[in-house]
């Protein structure tokens, strides 16, 4: 075995244990704002991981993985902001212990402007 092998191998096993760990926060988190972070942190970071791995592991495939790597690094926050934000506009509240809520107070502040800003 040669040290590419055994680094791919050591970072598709990380790669493996942050994506179980980003299983585990989506189970134990209290909600639905803090299981997003959780899994898309620990999903990104893992796919990174295993991907690397994979691409030591497989120099032929290298090019690939980059492309598909990038391509994970692009959406998985996007994708995880669009989640929140949509479940925040359908009225899903945060734990009760959350202590700011810009999105509230930018919403708040949108409808007071259209509805006259209440001077009257």
């Amino acid at each position: 075995m040669n040290v590419l092998s055994i680094a791919g191998a050591l970072l598709v096993g990380f790669g493996a244990i942050f994506l179980f760990i980003g299983a585990i926060g989506l189970l134990r988190m209290p909600d639905c704002y803090t299981r997003i972070q959780a899994g898309t942190k620990a999903s990104t970071l893992g796919t990174i991981l295993s991907l690397g791995g994979i691409g030591l592991l497989h120099p032929s495939w290298l090019g690939k993985a980059l492309l598909i790597l990038l391509f994970v690094l692009l959406t998985n926050p996007v994708s995880s902001h669009v989640l929140a934000r949509a479940a925040h506009l359908a009225g899903i509240l945060p734990r009760g212990d959350t202590e700011v809520d810009e999105l509230a107070a930018e919403t708040e502040a949108k409808h007071h402007s259209i509805n006259g800003g209440g001077s009257t």
